[in-house]
């Protein structure tokens, strides 16, 4: 199977979904951390559809997430955008101009490869860019953040588990920036007229900024960001 056959796997499930009266809210972006590539044997950077019923909203920044249906869950904290308009180029500048607020957001993938080994560009565009859940953190309005372009490549975030440091990352792990990771996927979608095109309105997380790890219910995991206005996330999962 090719990246392209993957897609099109993943377009007819999104056509079913729809059918079923699942409604898109936004996109994910996957593997934009290059430093994971290596990792899980992939290249580039793939997208997926987030939807009303994946979509978490935390309440003061915490949430419970259930895991029941995702098969070999992980978590990703991630940096999410909202465009308040169609982005027409991926230069940064009209990127900004199309965005309403940034949040922080994790987002749990999950995968059907055995120990997610075998994972290809391919069978993960086929399985919706792996996306499980998004959990969206408290918006902060563009407006509030000036010199925001230059914030979200030298953001850090921590990453724990029941307190416990598990992992370190910094924005520039995606794609340089977060921001870019969103021109990325403008790039992208450009060259495939068949897939739904971005609007105002749409949620669109960029990427990991730390490795995936394994979660179970029963574990409370949380974050912290330093170098940008944006809130970390407590999740208890069920």
């Amino acid at each position: 199977m090719t990246p392209a056959e993957g897609y099109a796997a993943a377009r007819a499930l999104h056509e079913r979904r729809v059918r079923d009266g699942w409604r898109a809210v936004g996109r994910k972006i996957g593997f934009t951390n290059r430093t994971i590539w290596p990792l899980y044997g992939v290249d580039e950077p793939i997208w997926g559809i987030v939807y009303d019923r994946t979509l978490i909203r935390s309440r003061d920044d915490r949430a419970s997430v259930p895991l029941t249906g995702l098969a070999q869950p992980r978590i990703e904290p991630e940096i999410c955008f909202k465009l308040k308009k169609t982005p027409r180029s991926s230069a940064p500048e009209e990127l900004l101009a199309c965005l309403e607020w940034v949040a922080h957001s994790i987002e749990i993938v999950h995968c059907q490869q055995p120990g997610w080994k075998g994972v290809s560009v391919a069978n993960s565009t086929a399985e919706n860019g792996l996306h499980g859940r998004l959990v969206l953190g408290t918006p902060v309005p563009i407006a509030r953040l000036p010199g925001l372009a230059a914030a979200l490549p030298a953001l850090e975030v921590q990453l724990r588990k029941g307190g416990q440091l598990v992992d370190r990352g910094v924005g520039a792990n995606v794609l340089d920036s977060p921001l870019l990771a969103l021109a990325h996927l403008v790039q992208v979608l450009a060259k495939q007229p068949e897939a739904p095109p971005l609007a105002a309105g749409d949620l669109i997380s960029t990427g990991t900024l730390t490795d995936a790890h394994p979660v179970a219910p029963g574990e409370t995991w949380s974050t912290e960001i330093s170098g940008l206005e944006v809130r970390g996330l407590e999740i208890a999962f069920e």
